[in-house]
């Protein structure tokens, strides 16, 4: 098995034991209908702003989903695919309205950084070009880490990894000890082995920063 392939077991696949969670206590749980129809409204909204910025190809591909195995993640943005993933947890939080509409601009901020950085890439994934297309957005004084009710995890992941090519985050409790590839763009670009065009790199270390 590759590297790469290692990789994805690590990052995407669910863990065999639930997570120990602390005793703060997070937002209440939302009818699959309310959630399925907020789906729907966020795809539109997703696709208007990246209208309002000019970039119709990146309007066409995005796609907005909850994903409910996500705990003290509010969102994520998956660069190759264009999809927003956003926790479903948001949907019980009292301020919800807000918390989602903030949470859905700041992923799409970073497709928009992506979308605009072309062959240049991304180096920093709350860089200058995120800070920009958050600005664009509307949310000028974005933070790169929230503070909501979300439940979370006693064993902080303090290490942040970052593709060098697409951006992506890979949030780890300790070091790498190996080299590790990005395995979406390894995927992508070739074939699923290792590559080290793709190689994730340490961006930052952030103490208590889920």
């Amino acid at each position: 098995m590759s590297i790469a392939s290692r990789q994805l077991e690590f990052v995407f696949d669910a863990p065999a034991q639930p997570p120990i969670l602390s005793k703060q206590v997070g937002p209440q749980p939302v009818p699959a209908s309310d959630s399925a129809k907020r789906e729907r409204m966020l795809n539109d909204l997703a696709r208007r702003l990246m209208m309002s910025l000019d970039l119709p190809a990146l309007a066409r591909q995005v796609v907005v989903r909850w994903n409910p195995r996500m705990r003290s993640t509010a969102g994520r943005a998956h660069f190759n695919t264009q999809l927003v993933e956003l926790n479903p947890r948001l949907l019980g939080l009292g301020n919800a309205e807000s918390e989602i509409d903030r949470t859905l601009r700041h992923e799409l901020a970073h497709l928009v950084a992506y979308a605009r950085s072309g062959r240049a890439g991304i180096r920093e994934p709350h860089g200058p070009a995120w800070r920009q297309a958050c600005a664009d957005l509307g949310i000028a004084d974005e933070r790169r880490c929230h503070t909501l009710p979300l439940p979370v995890r006693r064993q902080e992941r303090k290490f942040l990894y970052a593709c060098v090519s697409c951006g992506s985050e890979v949030p780890r409790v300790r070091r790498f000890t190996s080299r590790v590839a990005c395995y979406a763009c390894c995927q992508a670009y070739n074939g699923g082995e290792y590559d080290e065009r793709y190689r994730l790199v340490l961006a930052t270390r952030v103490p208590g920063c889920q």
